[in-house]
């Protein structure tokens, strides 16, 4: 089976080396020809850019078919990359490992791609998705000793480790090309939005890259956003710069830099405003991620960015809605925030979508933090809090959603008396609140033993009376 393939390459590379041969014969033809000549042919030059296409074409088949190849020198065979068994290739370079280790999942990857993933801030196994109980990287020896075992049947040397990666599983020539995008940015506006297309991909794929904006000597993030001195970016230039910093943003060491560089939030809250829904939905991702540091969620809130945040949840595009609610809660941690969503009118916004029944779980979550703002509390039995939430805890089957809604409806409790007539009514008919007790989690039957208590409390009150 062997010998045909190697019969069959032999083959393969016999017919490029002739056909390269033609086109570097004619190449010799055209050039002598354009040279001697007074006047310029077109034609001519044409065809000899039409040649000198096909001849890296040519180079291009070759270099990939024999990228990993070396002679044996008893059988004169040669090998090819593509004979290279998958188990011997590392999951994020597609290239035969050099340093094989394992991670928590199980999986085994090339250490110095492996260490670049987990150096990005990703907790996850980027085969598997399975988040990672720790990211201790353990030798695997035998896959090691098979791939050993496997160069030396086969003649094969593993790439020099200098000219194959650094550290951080980069190049020199990914590097030089990353120096070379950025410095686009700056150019015309097709070298801008096909630069921009670019860092998108390469920041969404390779954990790398998004490292390599975090190098201050670069000045990376200003670079990127250079298209922002033009007086008005064109809509598709906009979502691949939003979508960029959205990627960077999720590199641990990225996230201070990136919020407190000039222009990166006056982008993010344009979007949010007034860019397509794609880049709304982005530019709300960016700063749910951006908010994971506390100093950037008061940096954020004091921007004024939780009002179109807020305007955006009212909208209700379906495409929008997670990140948007995911945002608005990860910025309400920080108790300066919840005031200004109050004030801004989220209180109503969320209750309306809550009410209807739209993503319930996450907004639920939101309204639990807000309960401990007196106004807040008003704004919510306003708009009919009490018998929404206790129906909620009735119909939901969902342990995290009837703890939340126990939880404001206790803050509600002690806050305005003129509910609690409600709540015994709900409970002589349902006895909602006091199944809760029995099965709900600890926090739910805490919270619902309080409501009780409050209202047990209020009947013994009024017999005495």
């Amino acid at each position: 089976m062997a010998k045909s393939g190697v019969l069959e390459g032999d083959s393969t590379m016999a017919a490029a080396a002739a056909k390269a041969s033609e086109l570097k014969k004619e190449l010799q033809k055209l050039v002598a020809e354009i040279v001697d000549l007074d006047d310029i042919n077109l034609d001519e030059i044409d065809r000899a850019q039409y040649v000198l296409c096909n001849l890296k074409e040519l180079k291009l088949k070759k270099s990939v078919s024999l990228k990993v190849r070396s002679s044996n020198h008893n059988s004169g065979h040669e090998i090819v990359s593509g004979a290279v068994p998958e188990e011997f290739k590392c999951p994020l370079s597609k290239e035969l490992m050099r340093d094989p280790v394992i991670i928590a999942s199980g999986q085994t990857f090339d250490k110095p791609f492996i260490r670049k993933w987990l150096q990005a801030g990703n907790k996850t196994c980027p085969r598997t998705q399975q988040v990672l109980s720790h990211t201790i990287l353990t030798p695997n020896h035998l896959i090691r000793t098979m791939i050993a075992q496997w160069c030396k049947n086969h003649g094969v040397k593993l790439p020099d480790s200098v000219n194959r990666t650094d550290e951080e599983g980069l190049t020199k020539a990914d590097k030089d090309h990353f120096v070379s995008l950025l410095k686009k940015m700056s150019s015309t506006l097709p070298h801008q939005k096909e630069s921009a297309k670019e860092l998108r991909l390469l920041t969404k794929r390779l954990p790398s890259f998004r490292a390599l904006f975090g190098e201050e000597s670069l000045d990376a993030i200003p670079k990127l956003l250079s298209p922002l001195s033009q007086a008005k970016l064109e809509s598709d230039l906009q979502e691949d710069l939003i979508t960029t910093l959205l990627n960077i943003s999720i590199h641990e060491n990225n996230k201070k830099l990136v919020l407190e560089t000039p222009n990166v939030l006056p982008l993010l809250m344009e979007a949010l405003r007034s860019g397509t829904i794609e880049t709304k939905s982005n530019a709300a991702a960016a700063l749910f991620t951006l908010s994971a540091l506390d100093s950037n969620k008061a940096i954020i809130g004091r921007f004024g960015a939780l009002k179109p945040l807020i305007d955006l949840l009212d909208e209700g595009h379906p495409l929008v809605m997670k990140d948007v609610a995911s945002a608005i809660f990860n910025l309400c941690i920080l108790h300066e925030n919840k005031a200004r969503v109050v004030s801004d009118g989220g209180v109503r916004v969320i209750m309306k979508k809550i009410l209807n029944r739209t993503h319930v779980d996450e907004l639920l979550s939101i309204v639990a933090m807000l309960s401990s703002s007196q106004r807040a509390i008003e704004e919510m039995v306003e708009l009919g809090a009490v018998p929404c939430l206790l129906s909620i805890i009735r119909e939901s089957s969902c342990a995290r959603n009837k703890e939340n809604c126990i939880a404001i409806l206790h803050a509600i409790c002690f806050s305005d008396r003129s509910k609690w007539k409600e709540m015994k009514e709900e409970e002589s008919k349902y006895c909602t609140i006091s199944q809760l007790v029995e099965n709900g989690s600890s926090r739910a039957k805490r919270k619902a033993s309080g409501v009780l208590e409050r209202m047990n409390r209020a009947n013994y009150l009024t017999h005495t009376a």
